[in-house]
């Protein structure tokens, strides 16, 4: 039995929630040669462990996160990327390289958002805890913070001069296996690792009721008079200057 090798080079799968990142995760896993991608900054007890000593608490995570050729794969979106933005984990986890996953219908990110958040179902499996209801003010909560995330991440790859892979959730759905093979291909691994698809067991929360919550709040809230932001970034005086303070670099 060959020895697992130690981890040596990976991925960082930069995302916001309900962006189909799970499913991703799953794909990924299942072929045994590319990690064992998770939300591994994601409690704020992992954060204080890893702020406490990260060099140390980096290298388990990045064990963890491995499969038997060493690499390893990892999941955050930017509320975890703030837990542990000071312990340097982009500089000491080795070969490390970002795939930065986006959904294209972002109203249909956040109705999913919405709903989550109702009933605590991540996932088709998880069991609900609350019974979901339409709520403006929520979607239009979820749509604005999903908006703002991305393009935290978006202003922090650019800043650095980073070039992440990019996947779309839309077609990651349409290809799963292409989206696995460009991730590999990333990774310099040759040959396109196979999808074990008996793990896979997720399905489309989306439905109905989606759809309605869709309809009512483009109709009762939408305004094209008016470009979301604007009276906070663009009709004050000091309005760019705000968006930097918020968007841009410390």
């Amino acid at each position: 039995m060959t020895a697992p090798v130690p981890p040596t080079r990976g991925y960082a799968i930069c995302a916001e929630a309900r962006a189909g990142t799970i499913y991703l995760c799953r794909l990924l896993a299942s072929t045994g040669q590319l990690g064992r991608p998770a939300e591994y900054f994601h409690t704020p007890e992992r954060a204080r462990a890893l702020r406490s000593d990260p060099e140390s608490e980096l290298a388990k995570i990045a064990s963890e996160a491995a499969t038997p050729n060493g690499v390893y794969g990892l999941k955050l979106f930017s509320a975890h990327f703030d837990l542990v933005a000071k312990t340097g984990w982009v500089e000491r986890l080795p070969g490390l390289a970002f795939v930065h996953v986006r959904r294209r219908d972002l109203l249909g990110q956040a109705v999913s958002l919405a709903r989550a958040i109702q009933t605590r179902q991540y996932k088709a499996a998880d069991a609900a805890v609350g019974e979901p209801r339409y709520d403006p003010d929520l979607i239009a909560d979820c749509l604005a913070r999903t908006a703002y995330g991305q393009a935290r991440w978006e202003c922090w790859f650019a800043r650095n001069g980073l070039d992440p892979l990019r996947l779309d959730y839309e077609d990651v759905v349409a290809g799963p296996e292409a989206a696995v093979a460009a991730v590999a291909q990333r990774l310099w691994i040759e040959g396109a690792p196979a999808v074990d698809w008996s793990q896979i067991e997720l399905r489309v929360q989306r439905d109905e009721k989606s759809e309605d919550w869709r309809r009512r709040f483009a109709a009762e809230r939408g305004d094209r008079a008016y470009l979301d932001g604007g009276r906070l970034f663009s009709r004050w005086r000091r309005g760019p200057a705000f968006a930097r303070f918020f968007l841009g670099g410390r």
